[in-house]
């Protein structure tokens, strides 16, 4: 349950509605398996797991959530060589040329024939809802995942305004020149990691691992004009992580003293164990992206 990922978005309106609301709107739209003939299928699981059948788990005007995904496996490879094989049968027999449209009705079917038989994955995405900050934060590397999240809880509720912070710093620029003037905050301390690019859609890319970030090697790409879009940090001992242009936290990472502190817990009340790590990490979130917006001017009105 610990986020490995962090992409915040600000609510535009007061978040009102009570843990309970919330869950009876979200049960609509709980998680059933996939058909047989169903690509992919979402729904609502206990962010707890086994532990407990409530679907909102809510801790101090905080709303943990947990979106579960089915998605069937169908390597468009295989897909591809099936269709190239019966365009081909028509053709010889037909003595005719199939087009895109019919193409792409043979695909369609092949798909759906496909689909039975073919394995499934299973995955989760969490977020919780800070009532009390207007904060919401997914669990999710990319924005895709994040959004499959938000979109059915907009379904649920009718309505849900987002939007990604804005802030009065830009993240790049201020980035660069932490290291171009090696003055980075005093309660953040460097990775061995970032990405620089080139100013412009067609500009280069250069990944740094491994390396001294203050040494000649970074250097001399700053010195050419590339801006770091990606740079890894750690932050008072408590986490580590990614920082990257468009505010999203990724690789979160946090230290063994918070992980092990409810280590104290007795093992067979395992409901107990996971609400007291979720106080505990969303503490540390919610601190943490406060810490983030100051570090790029605050929020930018």
């Amino acid at each position: 349950m610990w986020f490995k990922n962090l992409r915040a978005y600000r609510l535009t309106s007061p978040f009102d509605l009570s843990a309970e609301k919330l869950e009876e709107q979200m049960s609509r739209h709980a998680f059933q398996p996939c058909t047989p003939a169903q690509p992919l299928a979402l729904g609502w699981a206990p962010p707890l797991g086994g532990e407990t059948e409530t679907l909102v788990h809510a801790v101090n005007g905080r709303f943990l959530l947990r979106l579960k995904r089915e998605e069937k496996i169908l390597p468009s490879s295989v897909v591809k060589e099936m269709l190239e094989e019966k365009v081909e049968i028509i053709e010889n027999e037909q003595g005719r040329k199939v087009y895109r449209k019919e193409r792409l009705t043979l695909k369609d079917e092949i798909v759906q024939d496909c689909l039975p038989r073919a394995f499934s994955r299973s995955g989760a995405v969490y977020a919780y809802i800070d009532t009390r900050s207007s904060w919401v934060f997914v669990d999710a590397a990319t924005a895709t995942r994040a959004e499959e999240l938000l979109n059915l809880l907009r379904e649920c509720i009718g309505s849900f305004p987002v939007v990604l912070p804005q802030v009065n710093n830009a993240p790049t620029a201020t980035m660069t020149g932490w290291l171009a003037h090696q003055s980075l905050p005093a309660d953040f301390a460097l990775g061995e990691e970032c990405e620089l690019r080139e100013p412009g859609d067609e500009g280069g890319v250069v990944r740094c691992r491994g390396v001294d970030l203050l040494g000649e090697e970074v250097e001399t790409h700053l010195n050419a004009g590339k801006l770091v879009a990606r740079l890894s940090l750690s932050w008072e001992e408590r986490l580590s992580l990614v920082i990257a242009e468009d505010l999203c936290l990724r690789r979160l990472k946090f230290s063994e003293e918070l992980l092990k502190e409810n280590e104290d817990l007795p093992e067979a009340d395992r409901a107990a164990k996971l609400d007291a790590d979720f106080v505990l990490m969303s503490e540390a979130i919610s601190a943490l992206q406060e810490r983030v917006i100051a570090l790029f001017g605050g929020e930018a009105e």
